[in-house]
């Protein structure tokens, strides 16, 4: 309603490559997974990611599929505890006994970026074994479901093992222990993180996993699937309901039928368009509902030098944060409501709706008393702004969308009614409902009208050279970019975040000694020097030629320039960097 549809989210920072890439090979920006999938599964292949820290609800699946005899394959560079075993806190049994569940049946210490070699390397082990044994791929589910196989094909069998070695990171044997797995299960499974995504070549990562999938007819039927893990439910919701600045994915005729609104006709500002138009001094305003974006983008040292040159920066948030030191020439901070906290509008309680990982959406409703009567929520912050500062319209009812949620609910249903009719009564219900998924039944939204498989056009999704790959982690005693203590229980560290975890063969190759202090520094061609001093070498079970640290405290070496080629999501996962002592 302002004329423009700038609007970077939390998606561009981290699950806009699965939003884009797998919405190019199936048809569908989200997972086709549902919980009763992993029921049925007998095998998970699981890669880039750390349930214990990140996920910790996906551990009680794991381990139930574990227990019946799924056998899960992890790729990973770090090995997390969480990958390796688990004892629920739940179970007073295993909390008395200690007795844990061993989870990865393999566990693939990928290089960083090596995700898409050891993918292809199982898949020509699978296609090897398809040779001798030709029931074992699903031919007819090929034939009718999918595009692109012969040249996939192809590639696997121009590509030789010591390519795929060199570029994963892993052996030959162990790629070809995964593809038998692959080969002998029924159902599978594919789960992954930003480990996978946050790369050069996160796209094509993702889409050799589907590859994968789609051998033996792997998405579509019971206890198959890709299964993303996505996180807090405004990352998924916002894309939902149209909160995007993409036009070909606004609903523009929805919006001038129900709100008599124009949209502007280009592209708005994503996360990395608009750090340029900051850097550049064009982006005079910046208005966000809660987030630290400031910390979480990379390239800290320009982007937080030009932050403070903006007119106007507003926030409205729950907590205060490090971005809010960086004020605007006029700056304001408006505190809000948590979700927990009661929401009274008119003298009426209100619910707000959640979608979660697997697509459902259900109803929410805070109840705990206000820490003020003065705070006000989001939705009453942001139809307040926008009642004084946009002219009077008679199908514009800020004052009643405020009054009540439902109304806003009303809105959605109209603009989307295929997913979301009679929106405000299903979600109350218990669990919700379900959106649905046409790549769950096998209808797939994509140029070919097929499942299209991906041939790479990399190994590794890392940049080129020889530099040390920097992978960035976060820690059990943080979420986000929030730091609650110095503690990594479940890696056995404590004490400071500064740290350099490396590998002790690489800190005898490279001369350094547990406890030195070290400079890390991004080995790119740059005008510009990036550069985190202080670290503490720390020895670590890492692959070789890698180092990891923590974010947000190493954003700072993540280069603008360096993110996802198809989605622009930032490459955090295999940044090039050097050690100087």
């Amino acid at each position: 309603m302002l004329g423009h549809n700038n609007l970077p989210d939390s998606s561009n920072m981290c699950h806009e490559t699965t939003s884009v890439g797998l919405k190019k090979v199936i048809g569908s920006p989200v997972g086709t997974c549902q919980i009763e999938d992993f029921d049925e599964c007998d095998a998970i292949f699981y890669l880039g990611q750390n349930p214990g820290t990140n996920s910790p609800r996906i551990l009680h699946p794991l381990q139930e599929a574990v227990k019946r005899g799924c056998k899960i394959v992890t790729f990973n560079p770090v090995k997390e505890a969480g990958l390796v075993e688990f004892i629920n806190p739940q179970s007073p049994v295993e909390m008395v006994t200690r007795k844990a569940t061993r989870l990865s049946h393999l566990y693939l210490q990928v290089r960083p970026g090596g995700d898409i070699a050891a993918l292809m390397g199982v898949c020509k082990h699978v296609l090897a074994r398809a040779d001798r044994d030709p029931d074992l791929l699903d031919k007819d589910f090929l034939a009718q479901h999918t595009a692109g196989f012969a040249e996939f094909r192809d590639k696997v069998a121009a590509t030789d093992w010591a390519e795929l070695e060199a570029a994963s990171g892993v052996t030959r044997a162990e790629m070809e222990a995964a593809g038998d797995v692959y080969a002998e299960a029924k159902a599978v499974i594919g789960i992954y993180g930003m480990g996978l995504t946050q790369q050069v070549h996160g796209s094509e990562a993702i889409g050799l996993l589907v590859n994968l999938l789609l051998l033996r007819g792997n998405i579509g039927r019971l206890g198959t699937g890709c299964s993303p893990i996505r996180g807090h439910s405004n990352v998924q919701g916002q894309r939902s309901v149209g909160v995007t600045e993409k036009v070909s994915l606004a609903p523009v005729e929805k919006y001038r039928e129900v709100l008599g609104l124009e949209t502007p006709p280009e592209d708005g500002h994503n996360t990395h368009a608009f750090l340029e138009a900051l850097l550049a001094g064009r982006n005079r305003a910046y208005v966000g509902l809660g987030g630290n974006l400031a910390m979480a983008v990379p390239d800290h040292a320009m982007v937080h030098e030009a932050w403070g040159q903006m007119d106007l920066t507003v926030h409205i948030a729950t907590r205060l944060n490090h971005t809010h030191l960086l004020p605007g020439k006029e700056s304001w901070i408006l505190p809000c409501l948590v979700r927990s906290e009661e929401d009274t509008q008119n003298g009426t309680s209100q619910f707000v709706s959640i979608e979660d990982s697997f697509s459902h959406v259900y109803s929410s409703m805070g109840r705990r008393s206000p820490a003020s009567k003065h705070l006000m929520s989001e939705t009453a912050i942001v139809c307040e702004l926008a009642k004084a500062t946009l002219p009077a319209n008679p199908r514009w009812h800020w004052d009643a969308w405020r009054a009540d949620y439902a109304r806003i609910r009303d809105l959605i249903a109209r603009t989307y009614p295929d997913e979301f009719f009679e929106m405000d009564v299903r979600m109350h219900k218990p669990g919700g409902f379900y959106r649905g998924n046409d790549a769950r039944d096998r209808i797939w939204h994509t140029a070919s009208g097929k499942a299209e498989f991906t041939t790479p056009t990399a190994l590794n999704a890392g940049p080129d050279g020889d530099a040390l790959r920097l992978i960035t982690l976060r820690s059990n005693d943080q979420f986000n970019t929030t730091i609650y203590g110095h503690s990594d229980r479940l890696r056995g560290l404590s004490g400071e975040r500064t740290v350099l975890l490396i590998s002790p063969r690489e800190m005898a190759r490279l001369g350094l000694g547990k406890g030195q202090r070290v400079t890390l520094v991004t080995a790119m061609e740059e005008d510009y020097r990036r550069a985190v001093g202080g670290l503490k070498v720390v020895p670590f079970d890492l692959p070789d030629g890698c180092v990891a640290g923590y974010f947000p405290e190493l954003n700072p070496l993540v280069p603008l320039s360096l993110r996802d080629k198809l989605s622009d999501t930032p490459a955090s996962k295999a940044v090039p960097v050097r050690i100087e002592a």
